[in-house]
């Protein structure tokens, strides 16, 4: 390992520090492992976020996420819930580099079981793994597979964990794929989450949506505000 400048920042021979925002983030990744893709930035654009909200972002990476949403200087204090050490390890050094270690804690846990107080966030928020655990082709590294497949994780594993954890009448925050719409909207309600916010994200102006972003509010009224589409990455696109 090795340190980053005068900073007490621990690099592995894996790892490498990207500049973010225009350098206002420097994020440790892996290099050939797991690295956040655009969806992240989506999600963390899209939460609705209040000033003093209590957030919990559930399988949070190397904490790219609540690190987005802590630079605009609103909420009171994130949680990243990670399971794989290395992404923990990789969250936990990103707070510190960032100046966030005070506003930003990393749990090393499971979302099955959140090691947290229950009713206690105000904003649960999940990148999840978009692939069932049978569908397709296994990437063989470790990071990457369980990512992107329901291998450690399911989806009724994380909205019964948004139900366990959030606060009356507060705010779950998702992206998911478009062919999946049915299957979560459904589900959510089984979990006493009512769908508030939706926006489809569509590659293309001529092709078929491929995500969408879903924010349900627990115990919340019947309602469902469809937003105006997102094309290509939106303000992103290259």
């Amino acid at each position: 390992m090795k340190s980053y400048k005068s900073l007490d920042i621990k690099l592995r021979p894996d790892e490498s520090i990207d500049d973010f925002m225009g350098g206002r983030l420097k994020l440790i990744q892996s290099r050939k492992g797991y690295r956040f893709s655009i969806d992240a930035i989506l999600l963390s654009e899209f939460v609705s976020i209040k000033r003093g909200d209590i957030i919990v972002d559930l399988g949070t990476g190397c904490g790219v996420i609540p690190l987005v949403i802590l630079s605009k200087g609103v909420i009171g204090y994130a949680y990243g819930l990670e399971i794989q050490p290395e992404l923990a390890s990789q969250a936990a050094r990103n707070a510190f580099l960032n100046g966030f270690d005070q506003k930003m804690g990393v749990i090393l846990g499971d979302i099955g079981k959140p090691p947290l107080k229950p009713s206690s966030a105000d904003v649960v928020i999940c990148n999840p793994p978009y692939r069932q655990r049978e569908s397709g082709r296994i990437n063989p590294d470790p990071q990457r597979a369980i990512a992107r497949h329901e291998i450690r994780i399911s989806l009724d594993e994380i909205l019964g964990a948004a139900q366990q954890l959030l606060k009356p009448k507060g705010r779950l925050a998702m992206i998911y794929p478009a062919s999946r719409l049915i299957d979560i909207l459904v589900r959510m309600h089984g979990f006493s989450l009512e769908p508030k916010r939706l926006r489809v994200i569509y590659p293309g102006i001529e092709s078929e949506a491929k995500l969408v972003l879903i924010e349900a509010a627990l115990e919340g009224r019947r309602g469902l505000k469809l937003m105006q589409p997102l094309i290509d990455q939106g303000d992103f696109s290259p």
